[in-house]
């Protein structure tokens, strides 16, 4: 049997256990950029991102009481050099304690350990605010702008101990013209960044991803599996 083909039988097979399974239990990581945050409850809380989150951690306190509206419960876990690995032993205490399936990376600006990646393996979600492999490292917007470049983009990627340089889910970009300066960069970048998360974590939760060494297969979507009662 092909790849092709084998890709196929699986999906079948992951199709007919998420149905059995229900939604799937996904634990929300922020900083201080809340877009992909507030984009990623609008979807769940109308029923387009059919899935169980099961808390919110953040190194900071800026979303909590967002949080907290929605009934979701809110884990403050600061980050420093000196408590690092503490502070990801309690992320993990969260995800066994919740059953968590999922990890989302939704703009959670620290670098996890090698020992978390390996631990997590195929279940974290990062977004990048760059169209990868281009314009890595600090403030890609800047950079797009100083190069003059005409698209910017953003990718959704597993989490891996190689830096932005997972298996990529989901990418999209948007134009720009020289008129544009580089906070407009920022905003338009921070639309594509949610709708690229979005798409991505909807494919994983739907089992339509499959990992291959270092790169993903993706298959479509199926009819209706966008739509939610709350938005006809």
């Amino acid at each position: 049997m092909s790849s092709e083909n084998l890709n196929s039988v699986r999906w079948l097979k992951n199709q007919a256990k998420h149905i059995a399974a229900g939604s799937m239990k996904v634990l929300l990581m922020v900083s201080r950029f809340g877009h992909c945050l507030n984009d990623l409850l609008y979807r769940w809380r109308i029923g387009a991102l059919p899935i169980d989150i099961v808390g919110v951690v953040s190194n900071h306190f800026d979303y909590q009481k967002l949080v907290v509206n929605h009934d979701i419960p809110f884990h403050h876990s600061p980050v420093t050099k000196q408590n690092k690995p503490q502070a990801e032993a309690k992320i993990m205490e969260i995800v066994e304690s919740t059953s968590t399936e999922l990890v989302v990376l939704a703009r959670y600006m620290q670098v996890l350990s090698d020992k978390m990646c390996g631990r997590m393996s195929g279940r974290i979600i990062n977004i990048h605010h760059s169209f990868l492999p281009s314009f890595k490292g600090a403030n890609p917007y800047r950079q797009a702008y100083q190069r003059g470049v005409k698209l910017i983009g953003a990718t959704a990627h597993y989490v891996t101990a190689d830096l932005d340089e997972g298996p990529i889910i989901e990418q999209d970009t948007v134009r720009i013209t020289h008129a544009q300066s580089p906070d407009d960069y920022v905003s338009l970048g921070r639309d594509v960044e949610a709708q690229v998360l979005a798409r991505a974590i909807h494919a994983h939760i739907h089992h339509r991803v499959f990992l291959h060494g270092s790169r993903t297969v993706v298959f479509p979507p199926s009819p209706g599996s966008f739509a939610s009662e709350r938005m006809r």
